[in-house]
């Protein structure tokens, strides 16, 4: 491979390829029955630092290498699919509705956790709430403003309903008491404490709920539908 595609390669062409070197390791290795990690009990009774992570000094970036820019005046979050009230919220909609602060941990798949991060946002329990999901709804399909250069394709993640109405998902436009950075997904995106972070959408312009999963970006390329960090979920 020239230096030129060095340069040029895209994550997703990476991380397509370590999936295939650790295909046969992954097809050998027994998947965790329990829980499992270190540390005392975090916020929600599990182990602080999920199986096979290390802590992170800082917050790093990861990301499909498309940064858009989205100024507030022209943010914008569609929640559609099977709802009774769908709905386009600008920015200051999003403002209006109750604002929660929470501290939580962020574990990427990558192995790398970063602790103890402050955000601001709204519960995706409120947004719910809001649109009032049907009986059949069991699934969302959340979408980001970001796209795979290589391919055009928008970054999306499936979540089931029940793992996103917990109560530390967010949708959060402030973290540690200063906006949201954009490299981070800001002016807002979608947090999941309890999943690895690929999970929760940066960026995030639209929610759709489903009654059938529908596959996301990475899950279609072999990541974990169930995405447990003590479980150690990060692949298909």
């Amino acid at each position: 491979m020239s230096a030129s595609s060095d340069a040029n390669d895209s994550l997703v062409a990476k991380r397509m390829r370590f999936l295939a070197r650790h295909h046969h390791r992954r097809q050998q290795t027994a998947p965790l029955s329990a829980p499992q990690g270190s540390g005392e009990a975090n916020r929600h009774g599990m182990p602080k630092l999920p199986a096979g992570q290390h802590e992170a000094p800082q917050w790093p970036v990861l990301d499909l290498g498309v940064h858009p820019t989205m100024d507030t005046d022209q943010w914008e979050l569609e929640i559609t699919g099977l709802v009774a009230n769908p709905c386009k919220l600008h920015w200051e909609q999003f403002l209006a509705l109750p604002q929660v602060e929470q501290a939580s941990d962020f574990h990427c798949v990558t192995t790398w956790s970063a602790m103890d991060l402050a955000w601001k946002g709204v519960l995706f329990q409120d947004l719910a709430a809001l649109v009032e999901p049907h009986e059949e709804a069991q699934f969302l399909l959340c979408t980001g403003a970001d796209h795979d250069p290589a391919s055009g394709e928008s970054y999306t993640t499936n979540l089931r309903l029940a793992d996103a109405l917990a109560d530390d998902v967010l949708l959060v436009h402030s973290v540690d008491g200063q906006p949201l950075p954009r490299e981070h997904g800001g002016p807002a995106r979608m947090i999941t404490p309890r999943l690895y972070a690929w999970k929760g959408t940066k960026w995030i312009c639209r929610i759709e709920f489903l009654a059938e999963e529908q596959l996301g970006f990475w899950e279609r390329r072999g990541y974990s539908n169930d995405a447990n960090p003590w479980l150690e979920q990060r692949y298909a």
